[in-house]
This record gives structure tokens, sequence and C-alpha cells, in this order.
């Protein structure tokens, strides 16, 4: 039995071949299962795959299978809400948005009210009519001689070379439309990123525009490239949420003219980007060069993204502001569930603090110390819907970031193949072909439409809880359930501190042995510390 289809399409093949003596059409199907009978051949004497061995041609069915299964599941068989990393109610929803059509449902929630994390934000009996063109946010501290006025919802990092360039160019026209800022990512700025849209460049390890032949940090490359009008801030890549802790490789094929102009780096040689900076080895030296990164720009706000990791390590960040009395002007907690990039498994699913709990613990360490009120808090981490913006905004962002929402706006079908370069849509890819499919002005008005529609939704859903900016929203407005039939507000579910009260009594509060621990000048932990809480 195990040999049975070997067999069968060895007898079709002959008889197709005898039928062919009749009429020349049969050596169609001669062709064709001669095809199958050398793959039968090559299995049995190959080596590699014992499956394929021991049963030649139809082994090959399970590989046909796993080829297909996302497929099937995600179009045949998966529910609405069942989905992931991204189901397909939240990719409908962005694509109607994106389309500018109907985005309400009909017949009722397809959630499940009365499941353990289900959230919703309670509605006043005094709601309000909020304005979508007033939901911005100004970033910029007492030392930013330019301040930037944000849009609370912007596109994450994705850089030009994870990203093609029809992708990069529709997004950075869509916020050049909308008024939103498009994050780099670490691939310093291309031509497709100078359509018009306000930029935040992002300088990671790897120091990409702005490094001198040793991939060193240069200051006059960075201000040469930061003093561009369409720059607007400046952000420090300290890790991301796809994965933390991890450098990256970009291989030499990948490495073309265009890509090694826009990085500075050699053509068709192999780049690194290390898991950690050369510029700064210290909380302190990190706040001094946030300052020289403030200074050499003329002024423009300057912050940092990270994935939380090591509690003591963001503290020892504080701590040196404290004492330096250096500042970023913004925050970017990145979630772990991030990830517009290819990552190992293992730091996908286990490597990085999720974003709710990352939010919480950054906030709690500004508000702890007093100084939340000067730096800007921003969120990305799967955020993709009026409510996702709404919940993290009230426990303590003052704005977010999206990547694959925006990647969905562009046409993005969830076909998990972003690190093969060849993503179907055009979007993950270098390839001209596929790229031949992305037309820009079309998806330039798709991202343009998902951001309005979106901040649209925003302002709804805070005028129903009687708000007229999201930065009015308190733990207090959103509910959690715990269990099936105990549901508490936010401020009673998180353990949140009160203004100031790190520097007053932290052996009281729940970072006590993390604050015990950091070090201004160290981003090692002091373990022989006196930490226990009270």
């Amino acid at each position: 039995m195990r040999f049975f289809v070997f067999f069968a399409v060895l007898a079709l093949m002959f008889a197709s071949l005898m039928l062919a003596n009749l009429h020349p059409i049969w050596f169609l199907p001669a062709i064709i299962f001669g095809a199958f009978t050398m793959y039968g051949v090559f299995d049995l004497v190959q080596s590699t795959h014992a499956l394929w061995r021991n049963y030649p041609v139809l082994g090959r069915a399970r590989w046909v299978f796993e080829f297909m299964r996302p497929y099937l599941r995600q179009y045949l068989v998966e529910g609405e809400t069942d989905g992931m990393p991204f189901n397909r109610e939240q990719r409908s929803l962005v694509y109607r948005r994106a389309k500018n059509v109907q985005a309400s449902e009909p017949f009722g929630s397809h959630v499940d009210f009365n499941e353990a994390r289900y959230e919703w934000l309670n509605p006043s009996l005094a709601a309000v009519d909020a304005k979508p063109e007033n939901l911005r946010v100004l970033i910029g501290g007492k030392d930013c001689k330019q301040p930037y006025s944000a849009s609370v919802f912007n596109i994450s990092a994705m850089s030009f070379g994870s990203l093609g360039s029809h992708a990069i160019s529709a997004l950075n026209l869509g916020a050049a439309k909308g008024g939103f800022y498009h994050d780099t990512g670490e691939g310093a700025i291309s031509p497709y990123h100078k359509l018009g849209g306000d930029l935040v460049w992002e300088i990671g390890s790897g120091y990409f525009g702005c490094r001198d032949s040793d991939g060193n940090f240069n200051a006059e490359r960075f201000a040469k490239n930061a003093r561009q009008d369409c720059v607007k801030m400046i952000e420090i890549k300290l890790s991301q949420g796809a994965k933390p802790g991890h450098g990256g490789i970009l291989p030499g094929s990948k490495v073309t003219r265009e890509i090694a102009e826009t990085r500075g780096i050699a053509l068709g040689e192999t780049c690194i980007s290390p898991p950690y900076h050369k510029a700064f080895s210290t909380p302190v030296e990190m706040m001094h060069f946030i300052a020289n990164l403030r200074e050499l720009s003329g002024g423009k706000p300057i912050g940092f993204k990270l994935c939380i990791g090591h509690r003591w390590e963001f503290l020892a960040m504080v701590k040196a502001m404290l004492e330096t009395q250096i500042k970023p002007d913004f925050i970017v907690i990145d979630g772990g569930e991030g990830g517009t990039g290819a990552a190992p498994v293992e730091f996908q699913d286990h490597i990085g603090t999720p974003l709710r709990s990352g939010l919480i613990f950054a906030r709690n360490a500004l508000v702890g110390a007093g100084i939340k009120d000067e730096i800007k808090l921003g969120a990305s981490g799967k955020i993709i819907s009026a409510f996702g913006l709404a919940a993290a905004m009230a426990v303590g962002a003052d704005y977010c970031n999206s990547g694959r929402g925006f990647m969905f706006a562009l046409g993005c079908v969830q076909s998990l193949s972003c690190h093969t370069n060849h993503c179907p849509t055009g979007i993950a890819t270098q390839d001209k072909l596929l790229q031949r499919g992305l037309v820009i002005a079309d998806k330039a008005d798709r991202v343009y439409h998902f951001h309005l529609n979106t901040v649209r939704a925003l302002a709804e859903v805070i005028g129903a809880a009687g708000l007229h900016h999201p930065e009015d929203l308190q733990p207090c407005h959103i509910f959690h359930r715990v269990s099936a039939t105990r549901a508490l507000p936010a401020d009673e579910v998180y353990e949140l501190l009160d203004e100031g009260e790190l520097l007053k009594n932290p052996q009281t509060t729940v970072l006590a042995e993390d604050w015990a621990r950091a070090d201004a000048h160290s981003f090692a932990a002091k373990f022989d510390a006196p930490s226990s809480r009270v």
C-alpha cells in the first residue's frame, strides 16, 4: 500500500504513452504522469526525507497541505475572532476604513463579553462632540527649541529595506495628506521618505545615515540629515518589540545601490546592527548623548524607543534624568507583541514585556519620579482601532503608533511571508515585479483614509465618555474583566503610583526593589542594595 500511488502514476504514464499512438493529445497526460514518476524514483533513492522514501509521491502531499494550511485556515476555516496575529474582524476593520467605506457591523458583537481580560470604556450621560482635528499632542520639553504638534495616531517604525520603495512612498504620501508622522525605522532616510510627510528619524545601533566607515556615530552626518525640514523628531532605538536585545543582519545580497546609499554602507556587503549602542554605555552617558543630538539637530525633539526589559535599567535612566536634569522629549514603549519584521520564534513569543505591562511600568516610573509632565509617552504594539488607542492613552500613553495597521491599509493580506522577499502584495519586498502591484497613489489614499477614519472614531469614542481630548482619559474610565463575574476599573486592576512617590517613599511602592537596584551610572543592577518592600 505504501507504493500504491507510485505504481498508479507509473501505470498511468505507460497507459497514456500507449494511447498516444492513437492520438497525440495523450502525450500531455503522459508527460504529467511521467513527471510524477520521476519524483517517485527520486523519492525512493534520496536519503534526506524518511516520509518521501517510505511513501514515494504520496509523501509529498503532506508538504502541499502544510503549504496550503495557512491559506485554507484564513479563508475557509477560522472564525471572525480566531486568527493570529490579527483576526479577520480586525483586518476587515482596517480594510474598510482604508477604503473609506462603512465600517459598522450588523446584529451585535462577535466578542465574548464574559471572557476574562475583556475591556470596555464606560459612556457618559453627558456625552460631548469631540473634534477629530483637535486630537493632537505637542511634543517638546523645556530644552526643545522646535516642538512638534503630532497626531495622536501615527505610522510606526518600518525601514526602507524591510519595506519596498512603493510601500514607503505610499505611506509618506498618505502621512503628508493626513498631517501625521511617518517613522523611518532604523534604515535611515531614503528618497522615498521625502515626498512631503513629516518624519521621525529613527537611529538604531547601526547609526544608518549618521555613521562613519567603521559603523560609529558621526556627528557631522547626523546634523546634515537631522536639520532637514521634513525631519520633525529624532528617535533613538534601544530595542524593538519584535526582537528586543537582538541585533539585525542585512545580507549583502540585499544591499542594493539604493539601500547602500541610504544607509551609508558598502554596496553588496553584509551589514550588521549590534544589539547595543557604541555612542554611550551608561544611563548618564545616554542623557548627554540626547543633549548632544538636540543641539546638533537645531533643538528638535529627541526621544528613544524601547521594549521594556530589565526594569532597573529603565529606572536607571530615570535616575540619570534626575541627576543630569537632561530629559528626553518623548519615550515610545514598544510592546513585545509588536513585529512588522521577521524575528526568531523565541524572541517573538517570550522575550520582551507586552505593551500594556510595559506602558504601565513606564508611566509609574515617570510619574513616581515626578517627571511625567515633561516627557510624552508613545505606545506601539497591535494598536489598530479607536478603542485600542483610547485604552492605551487611559493608562499613560499620550499618543500611539501602528505598523501592521498601516501595512493592512496598504493591502497586506497577512500572508506571513515578510522575511522571504516574496510578499504577494508588494509591500515587504524589494522585488520590482511584485512591487508593481502596489499602485502608490491608490495606496496613499488608503493610508490617509485609515488614519482619518480611525481618528474620527476615536473622537466619537472619547466624546461618548464625555471627554473632549484623549489626554482627559484616566485609568478609571477603562474597565477590565478579571473573571466571569467580576470587573474592575484599571486603577484598581493595576498598582499605579502617585506623583513623586518614588522620590518620597520608594520603599512602599511596587517598584521598590528595582528602584534600589537602579544606578544612574550603570545599566547593571546593584543586587546587593537594600531592596525589601515595606
